[in-house]
């Protein structure tokens, strides 16, 4: 017994010991960082934003930062893309036209998904007709106070919804319904 706690304290000392200088080691930022952007390697693109794969990094829309907006309001947006993880590998930018639409007059970003019950279909068209109205009634970045068209007359964020069955569109109507009033609906729908 006595040697079986001789040997834990002394392993216990030695792992303590092992780890006791961490505070003097510099973490590594990025991956392989030195092989990115060099003069003899330069990556077309818009500067870094699209020009490693799309299936590389943190899956967002379009590589757009990230930010929680239904559980948080401290970050403001223009423009909103909420929807599908099954859509987050499409990228912004445009080889052929050498330009990245998101990098335009608009603070742009991937919101997430909005949190539904899988197993309450009323309480879920519930769930994304709240959330929805949630993102679309805060002030936007850009313009906050200039005149809009909306019920209160105050200009409102754009929301982009992506995926997602045909059920979402009543609950995502309702919302913009409430913000606007009236509305006429277009609905393109392709099947192949």
């Amino acid at each position: 017994m006595m040697l079986k706690t001789i040997t834990s304290a002394v392993c216990f000392t030695a792992i303590v010991l092992a780890h006791g200088d961490h505070n003097a080691q510099s973490p590594i930022s990025g991956p392989h960082q030195s092989l990115w952007y060099k003069s003899f390697n330069t990556i077309p693109g818009d500067g870094g934003t699209q020009a490693d794969s799309v299936f590389s990094g943190i899956s967002t829309f379009g590589r757009l930062p990230y930010f929680p907006c239904l559980a948080s309001d401290d970050e403001e947006f223009d423009i909103a893309f909420i929807g599908s993880r099954k859509v987050r590998f499409s990228g912004g930018y445009n080889v052929p036209l050498d330009a990245n639409p998101f990098n335009s007059w608009a603070k742009v970003l991937d919101c997430g998904d909005i949190p539904v019950t899988s197993y309450d279909n009323a309480y879920a068209i519930q769930q994304i007709e709240q959330g929805h109205n949630a993102l679309l009634m805060r002030s936007p970045f850009t313009n906050a106070k200039a005149k809009g068209f909306s019920k209160k007359g105050k200009t409102l964020p754009r929301i982009i919804t992506l995926g997602g069955d045909h059920t979402i569109t009543l609950p995502l109507l309702r919302s913009v319904t409430a913000a606007y009033g009236p509305i006429s609906v277009i609905h393109f729908d392709s099947h192949l």
